[in-house]
């Protein structure tokens, strides 16, 4: 039996009862019966919006899964899994993880490269044309370059 069913039949139990509603506690008693049904009005209400909520937050997260499997099948493109990244203990818990990135240009590409020192080096397009850059943990020259190494061989 639901709520407004519970109130419904109380209220029916009252009539039925054929209680004096002059008297002080026919008077409480057809109040209490009253309170009820606006409560079980109120809490239906209440039901019914939370009902319209939850439907409209679960098209919210299908319509996000949806847009994280587009970018993450776009990302899958780019990434490459190495193991040796499962056991890097580098990782300093008081780093800020997005100290040292603009994450305001979407378009420039950011490159890694790990000095002899340990120490990883982030750098742009602009750099890498340069074809070297300055450690400044350990000061040692790293040089590379953008020509395809397959074209040597």
């Amino acid at each position: 039996m639901t709520i407004s069913e519970k109130s419904a039949y109380l209220k029916g139990l009252m009539d039925g009862l054929k209680l004096d509603t002059e008297s002080n506690e026919g008077k409480m008693i057809a109040a209490i019966v009253d309170l009820l049904g606006d409560v079980t009005k109120r809490v239906a209400d209440i039901e019914d919006t939370t009902i319209a909520i939850s439907d409209e937050l679960d098209e919210i997260e299908e319509d996000l899964d949806a847009i994280e499997d587009y970018i993450m099948d776009e990302d899958d493109d780019d990434w490459e899994y190495d193991e040796d990244d499962e056991d890097d203990d580098d990782f300093d818990e008081d780093e800020d993880p997005e100290e040292g990135f603009d994450f305001g240009d979407e378009d420039s590409t950011i490159y890694e490269v790990e000095c002899a020192c340990g120490n990883i080096i982030d750098f742009d397009e602009a750099t890498l044309e340069q074809g070297s850059i300055v450690c400044p943990n350990c000061g040692e020259t790293l040089e590379f370059s953008t020509e395809d190494e397959d074209k040597d061989e």
